[in-house]
């Protein structure tokens, strides 16, 4: 048995959790944010036998997408961000995915 770890953008966040359940797959959703752009994100956890794998990362794959996004400039950091500051671009990618082995599940 395998975890599945996504993080994925919170604009994708909803297609992304209702296409999992779709495809028989369940869910914990976690509110979190990133360190780089400090924008949020959900973190899914998500259960799956390992030959679910590829399943799992394929739906999300095709239900969360890249975006460009601006960003502060590294002269912003420790001082609080102004309009000024927030001037370059930067490629986000739809989804971040870690898949961890699992010693045990239990549902109690």
């Amino acid at each position: 048995m395998k975890l599945v770890i996504a993080i994925v953008n919170n604009d994708d966040s909803a297609q992304v959790v209702s296409a999992l359940t779709n495809a028989g797959f369940s869910a914990t959703k976690l509110s979190t944010t990133g360190g780089f752009l400090m924008t949020g994100n959900t973190t899914l956890l998500i259960g799956a036998e390992d030959e679910q794998v590829d399943t799992v990362k394929e739906v999300i794959s095709k239900h969360s997408s890249t975006r460009e996004k601006n960003v502060p400039t590294s002269a912003a950091l420790g001082r609080g961000l102004s309009p000024t500051d927030v001037n370059l671009t930067a490629k986000v990618k739809g989804a971040t995915v870690f898949v961890l082995n699992v010693e045990s599940f239990d549902k109690l």
